[in-house]
């Protein structure tokens, strides 16, 4: 049995993914999830086989996620997407996903790619080339660190919320933390990126495609 989880912003996505896989025996859905943070809870709580997480949510995004869930050693991430431009490709896979799905994929290639990640191969839509992947990451592999991969797992979650727009208040309650230690997050990210505003910061999420 593959179980799996379900993570994606709109409820008739999430209701339509299920029913597609509850048609499979060997498919066993264990929680959906609405938003990023709620995703990375379920995920370290049920431990499934498969997190299927789009690309883009609130609270945290699906590469974000898809960061936090390697610390679950047996849960392995596929990306479920609307955009097929490899520079995301590219940031998934870097960020650990074992597959890229778009969503305008059938749901029989949706099925194959459950199967080819379990397997322990990595799984790409067909518009997406292997080939020209695997040379993006080629020349990429000796290219200056990127600041925003240098930013803890703590810092992307506040990265994302104040990009949102969410006061530090609000991100303070929603990741159950000190709003001097949100400060603090804050502070320590934004050197890290040589950012000083919220509209700096608001203007690099959309350049990486984190806002969407």
């Amino acid at each position: 049995m593959i179980r799996i989880i379900l993570a994606d912003d709109h409820q008739m996505v999430l209701d339509g993914l299920a029913r597609i896989l509850a048609d499979e025996p060997e498919f066993s859905i264990l929680a959906t999830a609405k938003e990023g943070l709620e995703a990375v809870r379920q995920v370290e709580r049920l431990k499934p086989d498969i997190l299927i997480a789009d690309l883009m949510m609130p609270g945290i995004n699906g590469l974000e996620v898809t960061r936090q869930a390697q610390r679950v050693g047996t849960t392995k991430v596929i990306i479920l997407s609307m955009h097929a431009d490899e520079a995301y490709v590219l940031e998934a896979l870097r960020s650990g996903a074992r597959g890229y799905v778009l969503k305008e994929d059938s749901r029989t290639n949706l099925i194959h790619a459950i199967r080819e990640v379990m397997a322990g191969r990595r799984y790409l839509s067909a518009p997406l080339s292997e080939r020209a992947i695997e040379t993006y990451l080629n020349q990429h592999e000796s290219a200056a660190a990127d600041p925003y991969e240098s930013l803890t797992a703590r810092e992307h979650e506040v990265f994302q919320m104040i990009a949102e727009g969410h006061s530090n208040k609000t991100i303070a309650d929603r990741l159950s933390i000190g709003v001097r230690t949100v400060e603090t997050h804050r502070a320590n990210l934004m050197a890290k990126l040589n950012l000083r505003t919220s509209a700096e910061i608001i203007h690099f999420a959309y350049q990486r495609g984190i806002l969407k």
